[in-house]
């Protein structure tokens, strides 16, 4: 934390990535997952690229609405990725930033949970160079990946 003087008093200013961190946790808050409210954002130079948090696609009804297949099916986290009618935050902020042309090479990902393997792969490519995360989440693989490419990994807590 970083000190900042007001009015004769010291008041503490969050580091940076407990800044965007924070960021991310309000934006899970727009989820509509029923089982897991996750957040992203994509920051370059202290500058925020892209959001993103878990819910179906654009047009198409939300989980919340219409229930859970994953839930009904009894499938665990962290399997059966396919069988969801939601995207993942970390796909989310990518998907984001394409649309609106926006290259994420260079940046930190910032999310309230660790990335699944698919989110690791995509965030790979995207030239993402630096997670930093909140929350575990059950894919062990998903860190050999993320390890093996080079990509810095930061779990911070509250």
């Amino acid at each position: 934390m970083e000190q900042a003087q007001v009015e004769g008093s010291v008041r503490k200013r969050p580091d940076w990535d407990t800044y965007f961190m924070k960021m991310a946790r309000v934006i899970s808050e727009r989820s509509t997952c029923v089982r897991r409210h996750v957040g992203a954002v994509a920051v370059l130079d202290r500058r925020i690229l892209a959001t993103g948090y878990n819910g179906a696609p654009t047009g198409v009804a939300h989980c919340e609405d219409v229930g859970c297949i994953r839930s009904k099916q009894g499938i665990p986290s962290g399997e059966r990725h396919e069988l969801c009618r939601g995207l993942h935050a970390e796909q989310n902020v990518i998907i984001q930033a394409a649309l609106h042309g926006v290259k994420l090479k260079g940046a930190t990902l910032y999310c309230t949970h660790q990335p699944c393997v698919v989110c690791a792969k995509m965030a790979i490519n995207a030239g993402i160079v630096r997670i930093v995360y909140r929350g575990d989440y059950p894919d062990p693989l998903a860190m050999d990946m993320l390890n093996e490419a080079g990509i810095e990994v930061l779990t911070v807590s509250d």
